[in-house]
Parts: structure tokens; sequence; C-alpha cells
């Protein structure tokens, strides 16, 4: 942390698509991101063929400058903001301009990676793999009750689209009690991992999850292929707030202050032979 300033006249990164542009600039590990959304623009149109996804997954917190914008929730649930209102905006909305004014507003918490195109030239890509699940999830959601369970559930997806986030990971699906992710590099995985399972502890909840590296083949706005069920089956192996990850992806990190212990040679279901796993310990840090 230090001071500093940044102008947007001399961004870090503009990202345009069809009725609108995003205008970013960084500070250290901060993100912060001018949008202007013109008249007609709307992310289920505009934003949701390069995002994918039925509804907007990113957490959203700013201000508006100038402009009015619409948004409703999967359930129904809707909201405008208009100039001079700080607004926030959870995962799993749709949103609009209103009026013939653009809309204008400064976000501080999604910019990282909102509004980029992860749309590769080909359909099949290298990637490392984060998938987790909420320990006990069944049990929980008894005993909280349902309006308490999609709470935390809401809460817990929140947190874990900006753990994600600044680790330049993009997030691929929910799965109802955990995430599926993908990084550009196996140290990111790992620390998106280890922020994901930090954040669920913040809600009194532990997750399991795996990591692994490998070709994935992209089906829309999901990801498919052995290296995701690879992941899949190495969270099936983990405990409660174990992160562990295959052979492949400690060799990757091979010189990184990331620290790992021997978790042992596990048969994974749907795999010939066994696998040698590890786990990634508590003090690896965040970053």
């Amino acid at each position: 942390m230090r001071l500093q300033r940044r102008r947007f006249s001399e961004a870090t990164d503009v990202r345009r698509f069809p009725h609108g542009h995003i205008t970013v600039v960084e500070m250290d590990d901060n993100v912060v991101g001018r949008m202007t959304y013109e008249p007609g623009w709307r992310w289920s149109v505009d934003i949701k063929p390069i995002a994918g996804g039925d509804a907007c997954q990113f957490h959203h917190l700013g201000f508006t400058v100038s402009g009015r914008l619409r948004v409703q929730m999967s359930d129904g649930a809707e909201i405008e903001t208009g100039p001079d209102e700080v607004f926030e905006f959870p995962p799993g909305h749709d949103a609009w301009v209103v009026g013939d004014v653009p809309w204008v507003g400064i976000d501080f918490e999604a910019m990282r990676t909102y509004g980029k195109d992860f749309r590769p030239e080909a359909d099949r890509t290298l990637a490392s793999i984060v998938l987790t699940d909420i320990v006990d999830s069944t049990r929980l959601a008894g005993e909280m009750g349902a309006v308490r369970w999609r709470e935390t559930i809401g809460a817990h997806n929140s947190r874990a689209t900006a753990a994600i986030d600044r680790q330049r990971g993009r997030l691929v699906k929910t799965t109802g009690d955990g995430v599926l992710a993908s990084f550009e590099s196996p140290e990111r995985a790992l620390r998106g991992a280890i922020a994901l399972r930090r954040a669920a502890r913040d809600l009194d909840l532990r997750i399991r999850a795996g990591v692994h590296t490998g070709e994935v083949e992209i089906t829309g706005d999901d990801l498919r292929g052995i290296a995701v069920h690879t992941a899949a089956r190495i969270m099936a192996v983990a405990g409660p707030d174990e992160i562990l990850v295959s052979a492949t992806v400690m060799d990757l990190v091979d010189g990184s202050d990331l620290e790992f212990e021997d978790a042992g040679v596990h048969e994974l279901k749907g795999f010939r032979g066994t696998r040698q796993l590890f786990r990634l310990i508590e003090s690896a840090p965040v970053r």
C-alpha cells in the first residue's frame, strides 16, 4: 500500500464491446474501472456473448456519475441507480440503460476481468482448473433453512467471484455449493484456491478443492475435458479445508514460495492406475 493516483486518460486497459466500453486503471492490487454504456446497452445482449452464462456473475460496487441503469436479479428483484448514487449489484443479474442518456459509473470491485473477451481463437486451450465444494452442504442447508442458506450461498458466490478475479481468473460457473474456475497459470490457480478457502472460512464454511492443469475444451460458456474431470476427482479425495493438487501442478510451480506435503497415492474414479497427490499447506501466501 502506498500513496498514489491514476487518471482514466492514462488507462492501462480499454475494453470495448457493442454499445459501450470500460476504461481501467490499476493501483497495485486494486483495479478501478469507468464503465460507459450507451442507450440501448444491455448485459444479456452486449456482454453475455463474450462472458457466457445466463446472468452477470460479477459483484459490482461503485457509484453512478451520470445516466440511469436498471438492474434485475435472477429472482426478479429490481433496482435503478442514477447520478450521485452508490450502488451494489450482487452476482446473478441482468442490467440495461434507461432512457436516452449514456450511463457512466465507477466500479471498484469487478474490474480486473469484467468485460474481457475470454473466447479463445481455438476450441481447445491449456488452463489451470480449480474446483471447490462446500463441505456438508446438505446438512447445513437443512439446519439453516431455505432462506438463510440461499443468502449464505449468495454471499459465498460473491466472495468467491472477487477472490477469483483478484488472481486474474475466470469464474466459469457456480455448481450450487461450489465453483469451477480457470486461471492463466497454475500458481495463480493455487493462490486463488487459498483465497477461496479463506473467503469460505469468513462465512463459517469449509470447502474442499482440487487443482489440475491440462487441456480443456471450450463449449459455449462452459469448460469440458479430461483436465476438468481430473480436478473434480482430486477434489473428491480432499477433506475439509484441504486443497489437493496433481503432480503436474506441483511440478509447474517448482521454484515458487508455495509449499506442499505428500497427500499419498490415490485411485481416481474413472481413471486407470493411481495418481500421486499433494496438499497445499496453510502457510502458502495469497498475494
